[in-house]
């Protein structure tokens, strides 16, 4: 069964207090290795990056040299010296595409913590990643793993939800690329069969496209609305993405200037909203919550028109946005004190913690 990264951020905690070795199974540009180097970050552990796909036997074992009492003993490279003696994440990468040599050496470095008599560090720990097995695992020319390759790992297949990307990317893309993500999530990455040779786009893709714009002064709208003009814009996101995404992008810079933000509630341009339909709504209430405006205490008139904006929604999104935006933050106090705030405003005749307990409770 496959689970979102982050019902796996969520476990890794557990997981690496045995430091058995962990296997990361996946579909390619969705961001496994960024899992790995996250890990490392919050454990304070640097990455020793090995692709496996690119080793020897050799390049896993090291070299032979002969030792007093002539005997032969093998000299490690460098990089797993380190992780020999030094406490770190040994991340093996590609491991489905190397060799059947390497991949049968990695068995012992699975089983007991050790290659060629050099065994690892007691702190560090071992990651690897693949595109086989799982979900669309028979898209890639990988090699399979048979089950006693399989039982040495802690295996588990990760299909990342959008709200991953989208929580990830708020502070790492440019505004146009998340607001159209969080508009079409189909654009996001593909989910059928690949056809041959035919560009598709990925997680990864999107935010090399991003990270192409920006560091060449196209971040916002203005200016990739110019690049637009000059039909640049469609050439260099085909590149990334491929023509379809690229175009849906295009068209969707087009409008830009039509879609509602946060920034516009908060402001009382509540009228703004007055055509939405259902995914119009849930767009919204994303940025909402990637704006966690909760977390600090909010001025009165923002808390009126964020009133005025939730009496606008349906009762099932209400509900939604009460319990995903409204009563959630990373401070409680916050959070608490700008709910009494709330409750004690009136929109019109309309007493909201009266509202608000009706939707709650669904008598309306």
């Amino acid at each position: 069964m496959a689970i979102s990264f982050q019902s796996l951020q969520n476990i890794l905690p557990i997981l690496v207090t045995s430091k058995l070795p962990v296997l990361i199974r996946g579909r390619h540009g969705i961001g496994k290795s960024q899992i790995v180097f996250q890990l490392g970050e919050k454990l304070g552990l640097p990455v020793i990056d090995r692709r496996a796909s690119q080793m020897t036997e050799g390049d896993l074992l090291g070299l032979p040299k002969q030792s007093a009492g002539d005997v032969t003993e093998w000299c490690p490279p460098k990089w797993f010296k380190t992780a020999c003696t030094e406490p770190v994440i040994l991340f093996l990468d590609e491991v489905d595409r190397a060799t059947l040599e390497v991949r049968q050496g990695i068995f012992e470095l699975c089983d007991s913590r050790k290659l060629a008599g050099h065994v690892l560090h007691p702190e560090t720990l071992v990651f690897a990643c693949v595109n086989g097995g799982g979900d669309h695992g028979d898209q890639y020319q990988v090699g399979e793993m048979d089950p006693a390759e399989l039982d040495r790992w802690t295996v588990f297949d990760v299909k990342p939800t959008v709200e991953d990307w989208l929580n990830w990317a708020d502070d790492n893309v440019i505004g146009l690329i998340w607001d159209f993500i969080n508009d079409n999530h189909t654009h996001l990455e593909h989910n059928d069969d690949y056809e041959p040779n035919k560009k598709y786009p990925s997680r990864r893709s999107w935010v090399r496209l991003s990270d192409t714009l920006a560091k060449s002064g196209y971040s916002d709208p203005q200016s990739l609305k110019t690049l637009r003009s000059s039909g640049a814009l469609h050439q260099i996101a085909s590149g990334f993405i491929g023509f379809e995404g690229a175009t849906a992008m295009c068209d969707y810079l087009d409008n830009y200037k039509k879609i509602v933000t946060v920034e516009d509630i908060l402001a009382g341009k509540v009228k703004l909203v007055k055509d939405f339909k259902i995914n119009d709504h849930n767009a919204l209430i994303e940025r909402f919550k990637q704006a966690d405006l909760f977390s600090a205490p909010l001025p009165q008139n923002h808390l009126e028109n964020i009133a005025k904006y939730f009496l606008e929604l349906p009762s099932e999104l209400a509900m939604h946005f009460f319990h995903n935006v409204i009563s959630k933050g990373s401070d409680g106090t916050a959070v608490a004190k700008n709910i009494a705030s709330l409750y004690a405003l009136k929109v019109g005749k309309t007493s909201m913690k009266d509202y608000v307990i009706s939707i709650l409770t669904a008598k309306k």
